[in-house]
C-alpha cells in the first residue's frame, strides 16, 4: 500500500548536520484501480437501461365497432402534413389545397369545427414522405387538444402530393 522508506539517502549523520531526515512517500494505486473497475462493474451489472418511450395509440376492436354514421362530403378536412408547412381543404377538392404554418392550423380546425355538425365532422390526416415523426405527432396532439373526436390517419396520394410539391415550388420561386 503506502511505502515509508526510512534510509536516509546516503548522508553521514555527523555532529555538523542540522537537516532532518526527508521521508518520500510512495503511495502504491493499484487496490484503488481495482476497486473502481469493481464499482464500474457492479454499477453497470445493476442499473436498468431506459425504456423505449411510444405513444399510445386506442384503436376500437372489430368486434366493437358501432354502426357507422354516413359522413358527409362537407364535413371533411383534409389535412395534409409537409415538411415545414401544413396543406389543407374542404370537401374533396385537392385544387383549392391552402398551405398554412404548424402555428396557425388550429384556428383552421376550430373555425371548420365551428361552421360544422360535430356528428358528421371528420379530419383525414396525410403526411407525406416530407413530414417529420415530430410533425405526425403534433399533429395527433392537436386532434386532443382540439377535442376532435373522429380523425383518420391515412396514406397521401400521388395527386395530392403533386399538388403540394407544386405550391411549394411556386412559393420557393415567389410566384
Amino acid at each position: 500500500m503506502a511505502e515509508l522508506p526510512i534510509s536516509n539517502g546516503g548522508r553521514k549523520n555527523g555532529p555538523g548536520v542540522k537537516k532532518g531526515k526527508k521521508l518520500s512517500t510512495r503511495v502504491d494505486l493499484t487496490p484503488m484501480v481495482d476497486l473502481g473497475f469493481l464499482l464500474i462493474t457492479f454499477f453497470i451489472f445493476t442499473t436498468t437501461m431506459s425504456q423505449p418511450t411510444a405513444m399510445k395509440l386506442r384503436l376500437p376492436k372489430d368486434a366493437d365497432l358501432p354502426d357507422l354514421q354516413p359522413v358527409k362530403v362537407s364535413a371533411v378536412l383534409t389535412i395534409l402534413l409537409g415538411k415545414n408547412e401544413v396543406y389543407y381543404y374542404e370537401k374533396e377538392d385537392a385544387g383549392k389545397m391552402q398551405a398554412v404554418g404548424f402555428n396557425k392550423i388550429r384556428e383552421v380546425i376550430i373555425d371548420k369545427k365551428r361552421r360544422t355538425d360535430p356528428v358528421y365532422f371528420n379530419i383525414i390526416l396525410k403526411p407525406s414522405p416530407d413530414a417529420t415523426y415530430k410533425n405526425t405527432v403534433d399533429i395527433l396532439d392537436e386532434m386532443t387538444i382540439d377535442a376532435i373526436r373522429h380523425y383518420a390517419l391515412v396514406d397521401i396520394s400521388p395527386e395530392e402530393y403533386k399538388v403540394m410539391q407544386q405550391m411549394n415550388a411556386a412559393k420557393g420561386a415567389g410566384l
